[in-house]
């Protein structure tokens, strides 16, 4: 008991019915605001996401930088700026933007820095979506006109289109410092509103996914049209994998943005600001895939993978038996080889 007295003490516990009793009556608007009614549960799940996602994808970068090293293939170059984007998408919106913000400083936050933090935000989600871009370009030159492929893609090219992309995207970011925030806007979208929803739904959904659809469908139909092609390759496959994912999961958030534009309000109807948030939850699952979907394509990647975590790769059991073997076999053959050689000469003396 004295214990808790003591606790007691040294906590600063507000007094609640002064604090009700002061408190001003809420406005109409407030009476009003739509509820979250998943509680706690985008905390612990962005708070789950980012404790997975961040170290899986710093591991996917050291994987990716030994095999960029290693090859010199613009393929994991692109690959890698990919990871770097979903790294900083994971540290500006889910840390920051939906952790800081809305479970810790709430509405303490000036909004002057709330608006840097929201531009940053779209940086970086743009880069994330658009270093998706090069890759699939690289892929598509790659397969389709390969001769091409082997001038113009080399490692310090790459590089440079990596640097242009994120300079890009950087940039887009700027215009969405005014961006109006749909959970604590009670006005109607505007007229900015509105050109800042729809730049932003084409930069980040109709236009890759526009790009993505075209060059995958000339990929698969470059494929089929070769008859020794009879499945697709690894990195066909990945990069398929990685569009469609992107696809499907930014899909639900696309269509609630612009639902939130000409229906009914974020801010006023629970059941928009219930789908805004599943919406949301989905799409930054995106920020945290990639890493599984190379483990199961690729088995260089894996391999690393085991590499950099020290691990064991099993070996066969009778690997030096049947290596043993085969050396047998060949010297046996060019033995024999040797032998008919020799025969037919003597014949022909």
């Amino acid at each position: 008991l004295e214990d808790a007295v003591v606790m007691r003490g040294m906590i600063n516990w507000p007094n609640v019915t002064v604090a009700a009793q002061l408190a001003p009556p809420p406005g109409p608007e407030e009476l009003k605001r739509s509820k979250c009614v998943l509680g706690l549960i985008p905390v612990v799940y962005y708070s789950a996401l980012l404790c997975v996602g961040v170290p899986v994808n710093v591991l996917t970068a050291v994987v990716l930088s030994r095999l960029a090293c290693r090859t010199q293939k613009t393929l994991y170059y692109y690959l890698l700026a990919v990871t770097g984007s979903d790294i900083l998408t994971q540290l500006f919106i889910i840390f920051v933007g939906f952790l800081l913000e809305t479970a810790v400083f709430h509405r303490e936050v000036p909004a002057l820095l709330l608006q840097a933090v929201s531009a940053a935000e779209f940086a970086a989600n743009h880069a994330s979506i658009w270093s998706t871009v090069p890759l699939t370009v690289d892929r598509y030159v790659a397969l389709c006109h390969p001769l091409l492929h082997r001038q113009i893609s080399y490692p310090e090219r790459a590089r440079r289109v990596i640097a242009a992309v994120l300079a890009l995207s950087l940039a887009s970011g700027v215009p969405f410092f005014w961006w109006s925030d749909v959970w604590r806007s009670s006005r109607a979208p505007s007229a900015l509103d509105a050109a800042l929803i729809w730049t932003h739904v084409v930069l980040i959904y109709f236009l890759p996914c526009s790009i993505f659809l075209v060059l995958n469908s000339l990929i698969v139909r470059t494929l089929r049209r070769r008859r020794r092609q009879r499945r697709l390759g690894k990195t066909t496959a990945m990069l398929l994998a990685i569009t469609s994912a992107f696809s499907v999961l930014w899909a639900p958030r696309t269509a609630v943005v612009i639902y939130h534009l000409y229906g009914s309000s974020v801010h006023l109807d629970w059941r928009v600001h219930l789908a805004y948030d599943l919406s949301n939850m989905l799409a930054m699952l995106n920020t945290a895939v990639n890493f599984f979907l190379y483990c199961f394509v690729s088995r260089p990647f894996r391999e690393t993978v085991r590499a950099v975590l020290l691990l064991p790769w099993p070996a066969p059991a009778h690997a030096s038996v049947s290596s043993l073997c085969s050396g047998k076999y060949k010297r046996s053959q060019r033995d024999g080889a040797g032998q008919m050689s020799l025969r037919g000469a003597s014949h022909a003396v």
